[in-house]
């Protein structure tokens, strides 16, 4: 039997960690701090530390032959905070955001959950989160390079998502539109 399987008086604990010292930081605290929420709507004033980013839409195009494209949501923005896009290392005029469709990426991003893309890394790290503009259909993924211009499109939801692998050129390659860098999942 050790030493953690019996119950020890207090003497027998301090003899035990005798030579130790814990040492504990006034800096770290337990406290939750909450905030009050905040409504707003479009007539409030921006803060001095938000920013309104624009937004990426599918949309079906003129014609009407069921076919589609990608596009910034005329008028539509979300208001973000300059400290995420700072932290992320993103400019806010290379930011914009879009919402999630489908289960794809599920559970990482859920149906419905809005997203942030920087448009200023269109260079593909190996298995970080991209929007793509994909024959018209704005598609989020993980993507992997592969040799000869080739990219493979990873989704989380595997089981119903298989692997894509395409070529980055030509008309019907996908368009990498940016990084997706923050996301918003409820639960």
């Amino acid at each position: 039997m050790g030493w953690l399987d019996r119950t020890h008086a207090e003497a027998d604990i301090n003899s035990h960690n005798a030579g130790v010292r814990f040492i504990s930081d006034p800096r770290v605290t337990n406290d939750i701090e909450l905030h009050d929420t905040e409504i707003v709507d479009e007539d409030t004033p921006l803060r001095h530390d938000e920013v309104e980013l624009p937004c990426f839409r599918e949309v079906e195009f003129a014609a009407g032959d069921g076919r589609t494209q990608v596009v910034e949501n005329g008028g539509y923005t979300m208001r973000f905070p300059l400290s995420k896009l700072a932290k992320r290392g993103v400019s806010p005029e290379f930011a914009a955001c879009a919402t999630a469709s489908g289960s794809s990426m599920e559970p990482t991003i859920a149906d419905g959950s809005p997203i942030a893309i920087d448009k200023g890394t269109r260079h593909i790290i190996d298995g970080k989160i991209y929007a793509l503009d994909h024959g018209g259909m704005l598609r989020i993924k993980r993507l992997y390079k592969l040799p000869l211009g080739r990219v493979r499109l990873v989704s989380d939801n595997s089981d119903e998502y298989p692997e894509e692998t395409h070529s980055l050129m030509g008309p019907d390659a996908p368009k990498i539109i940016g990084r997706v860098f923050w996301w918003e999942v409820f639960d």
